[in-house]
């Protein structure tokens, strides 16, 4: 098997990878918002990865998996959210956390005060490994672009990395989510934009494994740096019940 080292010196190869897309939008009607046209030039650029993601044969998973799950949400988000890769649920509905984890997930966005629709939800690798297995090195290596475009485009202000393959992925780390989280890491675009904030938590998959109230709990406060950070009131009575 290859070394984690081996796919953090892959990554650091890949550092310099350029957001790639950069047009024209021109009015043809009435006058809009300059945030509605970038809303919808960056829906119209994330559709287009979504295309080739769905084309995309790099790997050999792109031949067992049954669908192709690029991510979804908001194009303006403040907040993404960055998992491992799709389930079975996600493969058969072609869409990022549909199933157990999937509705943790949306307890824990609505315990900071948002909906899915507020955010954007994506995986690093972006088609289903065989039974679920971890992510193989070279796979994250032939989705990497997809996911380092996606978030070129978003230019969140937050990202939460779901798990260890998230956050070691981003952060271009070895070190155990267990020793990320809790704490906020950068994540550039480019040398020349602001960094995005990166809070490592774990996945919800590993707590409805390990769904006890000291993991439980662990995440919450992660979450609460986050709302935190994005100056987000919480819901009331939000920060002594979190999600459930």
């Amino acid at each position: 098997m290859t070394e984690p080292r081996d796919l953090s010196r892959l990554l650091r190869q890949h550092r310099e990878l350029e957001s790639f897309f950069a047009g024209d939008f021109t009015l043809r009607s009435r006058p809009v918002s300059a945030d509605a046209c970038e809303a919808k030039d960056s829906r119209r650029l994330l559709e287009a990865i979504a295309e080739e993601v769905r084309a995309c044969r790099k790997c050999q998973i792109g031949s067992t998996r049954l669908n192709a799950v690029p991510g979804e949400g908001n194009p303006k988000a403040r907040l993404v959210f960055v998992g491992e890769a799709p389930g079975a649920d996600e493969d058969q509905q072609g869409r990022p956390f549909v199933g157990r984890a999937g509705q943790l997930l949306t307890r824990m966005i609505a315990a900071i005060g948002l909906r899915r629709e507020d955010v954007f939800i994506c995986n690093t690798l972006k088609c289903r490994p065989p039974e679920n297995r971890d992510p193989r090195p070279d796979e994250i290596w032939n989705c990497l672009p997809y996911l380092k475009r996606q978030l070129a485009i978003l230019r969140p202000e937050v990202i939460v990395a779901l798990g260890s393959h998230a956050a070691r992925t981003l952060l271009e780390t070895d070190t155990a989510i267990g020793k990320l989280r809790g704490h906020f890491h950068e994540y550039r675009f480019s040398d020349a934009d602001r960094p995005a904030k990166v809070m490592p938590t774990y996945h919800p998959a590993y707590l409805l494994r390990n769904y006890s109230y000291e993991n439980r709990q662990r995440v919450w406060e992660d979450l609460q740096k986050v709302a935190d950070a994005l100056g987000l009131q919480l819901p009331q009575g939000g920060r002594q019940a979190g999600p459930s």
